[in-house]
């Protein structure tokens, strides 16, 4: 019998029931707290940022949102950092190893902003254990394609370490955001490791268009399919029956603890897409949940 999923508080449960392990989510957000505090400063504002109120959910102080994380039934997670000027990446860089030294379950993260020696910093994370990285082109207002990030895509391609990339033009465009601007960095990169975060929202075709024409791309669930992002960037109606084609390149991404609404919520969503499509059923729920992120960040399977 499957255990119902409800409220947070079922998660373990119904995770027992169809046999996972626990889950594996590669796009959480950990930060230092002056950091964190500015973060939910902003989206305190949401509604004049991106035209809609976004109260953050899990706002609690950082061990307690470890611990919810845990009884949850996340067994690891990688706490993505990113900057939004330059001067900032090495310093968080620094912090998200401090803090994977002490959180067990944390892999260790990395970012880069384009600015001179981001290869160099970025390589000194690599070698410090590094084994996933970071790009958020809305939030750093930065050219993907800007030639002092030419050699950091190269070594992230070379490393095989996946590089989480914010590019689309959710929730609201950027300066340099949309998949056709990232796309130019696949063209010249195209064995980068790439996870697209949001999977590309709103542009979910072009999304599985690069999924499709590269072999190292994938997507992440985060914010996908939940009733607070399909108000403004509905799936299409053939969600599911598309994704069956690349079901393991699908990854569990939740942004949590900056989410506007309970964590289950986006189980509740991959669930359905597994149900909607015999082609994808209970194989597809534990490669999203757990297999293939595992895979990305190098953990046991």
């Amino acid at each position: 019998m499957i255990h119902p999923l409800r409220e947070d508080r079922d998660v373990p449960g119904w995770l027992a029931s169809h046999g996972l392990p626990g889950l594996v989510d590669l796009h959480v957000h950990f930060l230092p707290d002056r950091v964190m505090t500015k973060l939910w400063d902003f989206f305190d504002d949401a509604l004049t940022h991106y035209g809609t109120h976004w109260p953050i959910r899990y706002r609690l102080p950082e061990d307690e949102r470890l611990a919810t994380l845990r009884g949850l039934g996340v067994v690891a997670f990688a706490p993505l950092v990113y900057p939004h000027k330059p001067g900032m990446a090495a310093w968080l860089n620094s912090w998200a190893g401090d803090f994977a030294r002490r959180t067990p379950d944390a892999v260790p993260t990395a970012t880069f902003y384009p600015e001179p020696g981001a290869a160099d910093y970025l390589a000194e994370a690599l070698s410090a254990g590094a084994r996933c990285v970071k790009a958020h082109v809305q939030v750093g207002g930065y050219d993907p394609r800007d030639p002092l990030l030419e050699p950091v895509w190269g070594l992230l391609a070379e490393a095989g370490v996946p590089a989480v990339v914010h590019c689309g033009n959710g929730p609201v465009p950027g300066a340099h955001t949309g998949l056709d601007v990232f796309a130019e960095v696949l063209a010249r990169h195209p064995r980068l490791v790439a996870v697209l975060a949001h999977a590309g929202m709103p542009d979910y075709a072009g999304a599985l268009d690069l999924v499709a024409r590269y072999p190292n791309v994938h997507l992440d669930t985060t914010m996908v399919g939940v009733a607070f992002s399909e108000a403004m960037a509905p799936l299409p109606a053939d969600w599911a029956g598309r994704l069956a084609d690349v079901a393991d390149r699908v990854v569990l991404g939740s942004d949590y603890p900056n989410i506007p609404y309970d964590y289950v919520e986006q189980l509740r969503a991959i669930a359905d897409w597994a149900s909607a499509d015999d082609r994808l059923g209970p194989a597809f729920l534990r490669a999203v949940l757990h297999d293939t992120p595992a895979r990305l960040l190098g953990l046991p399977r």
